[in-house]
């Protein structure tokens, strides 16, 4: 039997996208000190929220005890209990709740919201079957299992594009939302190249992300086109890819100017994964005036267009392709994406606390 929560000092919403501040309890766990594409959307997502004057709570895991990951020990897997989570969501009396990833903390916060009828939303940031196949050899349809029992009871899943929402409806999840991303345009547009690595012999190809055998990267240090290769970023995989390819440039993370040096020094971004459900790093390298070459698959079919990208099965040909783009085409296009529009759709699709759910 289900426990109801019988009274509440949370205001009801009828919609959250037209009031003027709303309590909004974002639940998560991916959270600083982590580096990554689910991350980085979190953190601007709540920074343009707050620009817009609502009140933003987050609970992620550096809140409680946490263990590694096994396998992928950057990643805290937190003892976030239900009374805990409870608690502190009670404490804000959240108006809507949003639970970005399918972890521990989340599934706390999800089973206090299902033990009081309250509505909350989910969002579909990572392949994670694809990725518990990867470093597993599971089977992805068994981790399908899970990913419908958690999103399931959410009132909305926000998918960030078609290709996305088309394989959560495949697997008959069907109350979807657009959800999309941005870029920091006052660090990525127009951003002055890193003299070191315009001086290296060209053409520069350039990958940014996790170092994780789910990324594919192997695939990009591979590819045969004469030039140079820089992998910035870290992860699991890095000291074996330094070993195996003692050529490759390996400069470790870069962040906000020293990043945006990066992308805008490179003459193609190389993106090799198959697995991301959009690649935050494509409109980044795009809105610093960088071309992407990248596989013909979910995200980038999605984000990119011919006129700024090379898409093949085949990387080098990707790579040629992209390397006869204009860049300030890419640099227009990639300036498109904006994190104030990437919030004010999070918002339209939140589901409110409605006077109903409050009353029971």
């Amino acid at each position: 039997m289900r426990r109801r929560r019988k009274t509440t000092s949370a205001r009801p919403l009828r919609d959250a996208s037209e009031l003027d501040r709303v309590r909004i309890a974002i639940v998560t766990d991916a959270w600083l000190p982590q580096v990554n594409g689910v991350v980085r959307t979190l953190q601007s997502t709540r920074a343009e929220l707050k620009k817009m004057g609502h009140d933003v709570l987050v609970i992620s895991p550096d809140l409680f005890r946490s263990v590694p990951c096994p396998t992928y020990p950057e990643i805290r897997l937190a003892f976030a209990s239900t009374g805990k989570v409870g608690e502190m969501l009670e404490a804000f009396s959240p108006q809507a709740v949003h639970l970005a990833t399918e972890g521990p903390v989340c599934l706390a916060a999800r089973r206090w919201c299902l033990q009081r009828d309250f509505p909350f939303t989910t969002a579909y940031h990572t392949q994670f079957p694809d990725y518990v196949a990867a470093r597993t050899g599971v089977n992805p349809e068994w981790v399908w299992r899970y990913i419908k029992w958690f999103h399931g009871p959410a009132q909305a899943i926000m998918a960030a594009t078609p290709s996305i929402a088309e394989t959560l409806r495949a697997h008959g999840l069907t109350k979807l939302r657009h959800w999309g991303r941005g870029v920091d345009l006052a660090t990525f547009a127009g951003a002055a190249p890193d003299p070191a690595i315009r001086a290296l012999p060209g053409p520069v190809m350039l990958y940014v992300g996790r170092v994780a055998v789910e990324k594919n990267i192997e695939a990009f240090l591979t590819a045969t086109h004469l030039g140079s290769k820089m992998v910035v970023g870290d992860g699991p995989a890095l000291a074996g890819l330094k070993a195996k390819f003692p050529n490759v440039h390996f400069l470790g993370p870069k962040f906000g100017p020293d990043l945006a040096a990066a992308y805008a020094a490179a003459d193609v971004f190389v993106f090799p994964s198959r697995t991301d459900t959009f690649g935050l790093v494509m409109i980044e390298a795009l809105a610093a005036g960088t071309p992407v070459a990248a596989y013909p698959v979910t995200g980038p079919i999605d984000v990119l267009t011919p006129d700024v990208a090379g898409m093949a099965d085949d990387l080098d040909t990707a790579i040629a392709e992209a390397l006869t783009r204009d860049r300030a085409a890419c640099a227009a296009y990639g300036q498109s994406f904006t994190w104030a529009a990437s919030a004010g759709q999070f918002l339209q699709a939140l589901v409110p606390i409605t006077e109903e759910a409050v009353a029971a």
